[in-house]
């Protein structure tokens, strides 16, 4: 692990300090953890965006889908 400074109003480091998860596992692995939890809802933020994005272009026209007939085929058995 590599350190690094970091500089935190008094508030959010007393509020911190007094989270019991702070105090079992220390500072850096609480803060290593909320880092971690927000890179990833930000990752799911994007990737929820990208779906709206994608779903308010319209549906697509069955003329879009003609090409994919043939791959409805069911398999003989």
């Amino acid at each position: 692990m590599k350190n690094i400074q970091v500089t935190i109003d008094p508030d959010l480091l007393s509020q911190i300090d007094n989270d019991e998860e702070s105090k079992q596992n220390g500072r850096s692995a609480f803060l290593r953890k909320a880092v971690r939890f927000y890179l990833e809802q930000k990752r799911l933020k994007s990737i929820a965006e990208k779906y709206r994005h994608g779903y308010s272009q319209g549906l697509v026209s069955d003329n879009d889908l003609s090409h994919w007939e043939d791959e409805q085929v069911w398999p003989e058995t």
